[in-house]
């Protein structure tokens, strides 16, 4: 299931409005701020989709029931980028657990490039809520590469993946390369071209140098 939660009118489109304006571009702290943001909202529509049990809670006036999430929720990021979007969702599911994915592009002479998988750092994930956030799908490998080394660890109850942007081509591969049940992808829009370099076009450049500056 592909939800593109920008589709519909709300403030998450201000959010991403700014994080591709090549004027508020140069700010680095308020890029990671609305990735943060965007975080949050995403972790807000995404707790729709939990299940939930009634609890009573004792106030000093009496009991009130409540229905509250019993769900044990693992957020994995891939790093560097999905950082701050990693952070705002983790401000609203305070008390999940945390993986850290390190993969990158390598690239050779000529251009092109292949994932370079080169750590996890993760808990067990058998029957729990596993969120993989990265802020841009582009060809979807990086993404599934997260997936499968993910998986090596157990099989969770349901499997989101969180993107801000994504292309055509990196939704269209997911669809192809993921399982149909127990994986939701959620996305705040999606963008039609992919460069030969793979980058997303319109997007807005490399997230992870607009979060913390470029790097060698």
């Amino acid at each position: 299931m592909i939800k593109v939660i920008g589709e519909n009118n709300s403030i998450l489109n201000q959010f991403i409005a700014e994080l591709r304006d090549i004027n508020v571009q140069t700010d680095f702290m308020r890029f990671r701020k609305n990735l943060e943001r965007i975080g949050e909202i995403f972790a807000y529509e995404l707790s729709k989709e939990l299940h939930y049990e009634k609890h009573q809670v004792q106030t000093p006036l009496g009991i009130a029931e409540v229905n509250l999430s019993s769900d044990q929720v693992v957020l994995a990021t891939i790093l560097r980028a999905g950082l701050p979007l990693h952070q705002g969702m983790l401000n609203y599911f305070d008390k999940a657990e945390n993986a850290f994915i390190s993969a990158y592009r390598k690239y050779s002479k000529d251009g092109t490039f292949k994932i370079q998988f080169e750590h996890l750092s993760c808990p067990a994930i058998a029957g729990k809520v596993l969120v993989i956030i990265d802020p841009m799908l582009a060809t979807g490998a990086s993404m599934l590469l997260a997936y499968k080394a993910i998986l090596e660890r157990g099989t969770p109850k349901h499997t989101h993946i969180v993107s801000v942007i994504a292309s055509k081509e990196g939704v269209d591969y997911m669809r192809r390369n993921l399982p149909q049940k127990n994986v939701t992808i959620w996305l705040g829009a999606v963008d039609d071209e992919l460069t030969v370099k793979s980058y997303i076009v319109p997007g807005l450049g490399d997230a992870g140098d607009l979060a913390f500056g470029s790097k060698e």
